[in-house]
């Protein structure tokens, strides 16, 4: 039996969220499934996802295949960095301390990518605000303009 890491999809039309799966790869992709390995919610500012590493590592071991798409998120998530590491013959501690120094290196890159993109967001913000004040004082002009060439005549 061949065994497919995969997703499968829930919620409602246009707002899906997913489970990720280890299941028969002769099952569809929404029937039945072996074990719930985590989820992953692609609608949220920065994806969120959640994952039992243990029984990720547990399927990638024993051979289970994940599709692209779980396949990437594995590794944004670090378990295939775990499973190299495994199959490299390295020991538990090693694993484990490469793993969060790998960690805090990613979380402080995403956390730079959050500066960056609020940093952004700011500064179009304020660009809206001066346009809209640019465009408010030369109706305000046009309307003195207006108002004193009435009072002249």
């Amino acid at each position: 039996m061949a065994v497919k890491l995969r997703l499968r999809r829930l919620g409602r039309r246009h707002l899906a969220y997913y489970q990720i799966v280890a299941a028969d790869a002769r099952a569809p992709r929404d029937g039945r499934f072996i074990e719930k390995i985590g989820t992953y919610d692609p609608h949220k500012k920065f994806y969120q996802v959640e994952i039992n590493h243990e029984a990720a590592l547990k399927w990638l071991k024993n051979g289970a295949i994940p599709t692209e798409t779980v396949r990437s998120i594995l590794s944004r998530e670090g378990i295939l960095l775990k499973l190299h590491l495994y199959r490299k013959g390295k020991s538990e501690e090693e694993i484990k301390q490469q793993y969060e120094v790998w960690k805090s290196q990613k979380e402080h890159k995403i956390q730079k990518q959050i500066e960056e993109y609020e940093k952004r967001l700011q500064a179009e913000r304020e660009e809206r605000l001066a346009h809209e004040r640019r465009v408010r004082e030369n109706r305000a002009a046009k309307i003195r303009s207006q108002q004193q060439a009435a009072a002249s005549e």
